[in-house]
């Protein structure tokens, strides 16, 4: 139950996980704090894997196993690169380790110009390492076709507008449609009831009885505590800061539902697809929440800042605006 006591219905609001995922559809990593511009969250989903004939983004949705990629963010303010990102692999996949420059200079790289995502052709630069193979090479080994890791380029990708924001004028890199994502943590629980109230009919299996389904499965930026299960389906614009800071940060629209797919099926430990959670379950309960789009699932909601700053784990979650829908 949500507490009234608080501003606009809602009780004390705070952040209780920031997660970057440096490339897309790769393992996050769980942060204490992190910059955001208008294009997201420092560094997330700045590099993508696409396939080396196509340039086709190659995502968990299609290859479950790149989950289990490991990009790591090394930085180093005296580097010309900023520093380096570093990617390792499961230990049984033969595959080495390398890094490459966090920033590189363009010139210094194979500039793409279509980079194929959603019907959209956005650019990048094919990565070089800064020893051994070449990332490309490796990358392909690991998934078992032609491959490259790429890094955006500097051409703004726009984001398409949403009902609630026709007018909108918003940038972001390989996210799918939108710079951040927003979810409550207490949604969990209630996917928790839903899934172990199915167990043993339409391909929910026994182990989830126990099982516990990790936040991580949806790939939020940005996790909130305190507001209640799905309680960012009402938000229209929040502000993330300190307590005195909140008021004078900049803003957060939250500018569309997020519709769900399979993806959240791949466990990111194992890279197993489960069969049927929680796509199953969510269609039992989670559809008809975006009215643009009432047959797809929702969870968690799409967010664009509106200027840079810093957040933290522990910031306080203002609520600005309620929405409409």
């Amino acid at each position: 139950m949500v507490d009234d006591s608080g501003p606009n219905g809602y009780g004390d609001i705070q952040v209780s996980k920031i997660l970057v995922h440096p490339i897309k559809s790769c393992r996050g990593t769980s942060v204490q704090s992190c910059r955001y511009t208008p294009e997201g969250l420092e560094n997330d989903r700045r590099f993508c894997i696409v396939e080396a004939n196509s340039h086709k983004v190659v995502t968990a949705r299609e290859v479950a196993k790149t989950v289990l990629i490991t990009p790591r963010i090394e930085v180093d303010e005296n580097s010309p690169h900023g520093g380096v990102l570093s990617i390792s692999f499961p230990k049984d996949s033969g595959c080495e380790s390398f890094s490459v420059p966090l920033y590189p200079l363009e010139e210094e790289w194979e500039r793409l110009s279509d980079v194929a995502m959603w019907g959209n052709e956005i650019d990048g630069f094919i990565c070089e390492s800064t020893f051994g193979r070449s990332p490309s090479k490796i990358m392909s080994d690991y998934l078992g076709r032609p491959v490259h890791l790429i890094v955006k380029g500097n051409t703004p990708r726009p984001c398409l507008p949403t009902d609630t924001f026709p007018e909108l004028k918003a940038t972001t890199c390989y996210q799918d449609g939108y710079p951040l994502l927003v979810l409550s943590e207490e949604s969990i629980d209630v996917l928790h009831d839903e899934i172990r109230a199915r167990v043993g009919t339409q391909g929910v299996e026994d182990k989830w009885s126990e099982q516990e389904f990790v936040i991580e499965r949806f790939r939020p930026n940005i996790v909130l505590c305190g507001a209640g299960p799905f309680a960012e389906d009402n938000f229209e614009e929040i502000s993330i800061g300190r307590d005195s800071e909140t008021t004078r940060k900049p803003g957060i629209l939250l500018v569309s539902k997020c519709a769900r797919c399979l993806l959240p099926n791949v466990c990111p430990e194992t890279g197993v697809r489960d069969k049927a959670v929680p796509y199953k379950i969510l269609m039992k309960f989670r559809i008809g929440i975006d009215r643009q789009n009432k047959m797809a699932p929702c969870v968690g909601c799409n967010g664009v800042p509106l200027g840079n700053g810093m957040i933290e784990v522990g910031d306080s979650v203002n609520i600005r605006k309620i929405g409409t829908a």
